[in-house]
């Protein structure tokens, strides 16, 4: 089973896993909106990128962070962050695609990193993945290595006792 596993988000990742495998690590697709060049969701390329990654007839769940607003953040930052949320939610409904949503205390809480620094999940998703460490080296790469963690307590959660 391919799982796509998404931290969402405009500054957000995207991973895309087959059998804990990683296949793909991407960068959520933004683009430039309105004359401030503030950025929003790119839906059409979100379709492509899905798209170009998963074959006809393939058995693929979205595993998506469910994100709530947060004590301390603007409220046109929240519903920018809700936005891009609803088109996720509504890009993988187009495309008829299950879409599952974990909360972030779940799969942190799984994966020990609760109470530890943001950065943590990126040094968790190297230990797992050596050979993509080159693809997380950045600090900006948590996002990536969150996408992975969220496809990853998926698979180990739900799917491993289906296996």
């Amino acid at each position: 089973m391919k799982l796509i596993g998404i931290d969402p988000g405009l500054s957000g990742a995207i991973a895309i896993l087959e059998d804990k495998k990683v296949l793909k690590l991407l960068d959520m697709p933004v683009m430039a909106e309105g004359k401030k060049n503030k950025r929003q969701l790119n839906s059409a390329q979100l379709v492509t990128i899905i798209n170009e990654n998963i074959k006809a007839n393939e058995e693929v769940a979205v595993v998506v962070e469910q994100v709530n607003a947060m004590p301390g953040q603007g409220v046109t930052s929240m519903f920018n962050f809700g936005q891009t949320f609803g088109a996720i939610k509504g890009v993988c409904a187009a495309l008829n695609l299950p879409i599952f949503f974990v909360r972030p205390s779940k799969w942190k809480k799984y994966f020990e990193l609760i109470n530890s620094s943001k950065d943590s999940s990126r040094t968790k998703a190297i230990e797992m993945y050596p050979s993509i460490s080159s693809q997380l080296s950045k600090k900006k790469d948590v996002n990536k290595s969150d996408a992975i963690l969220i496809a990853r307590f998926y698979y180990e959660t739900r799917l491993k006792d289906n296996n």
